[in-house]
């Protein structure tokens, strides 16, 4: 994984990137590129959202699962998520 294709989103408030590991693998990114259209289209409203905004409303779609760990929700499946601060771009 290269440093473009870590970034799902960078917009005001935060950047978004895939978790992968230390072998460059995202179990995440790879599910998102074998899901529909509407599920990407989907999950890039809720990317935007946060990206922007810093925060979405509704628990629906993103939720607080405890322990530092969020649940972003763009369907019925799940991308448990996490923040952290002062952080530069993680991307190889």
């Amino acid at each position: 994984m290269n440093s473009e294709s870590c970034i799902i989103y960078s917009g005001e408030k935060f950047t978004l990137e895939w978790y992968y590991d230390k072998d460059g693998k995202s179990v995440a990114y790879d599910f998102f590129c074998e899901s529909t259209d509407d599920f990407q289209d989907n999950f890039f409203v809720l990317a935007k959202k946060m990206g922007d905004f810093g925060k979405i409303y509704d628990i629906r779609k993103f939720r607080n699962e405890g322990d530092g760990i969020y649940a972003f929700k763009p369907k019925t499946d799940r991308y448990l998520s996490f923040f952290t601060d002062n952080k530069e771009n993680n991307c190889n």
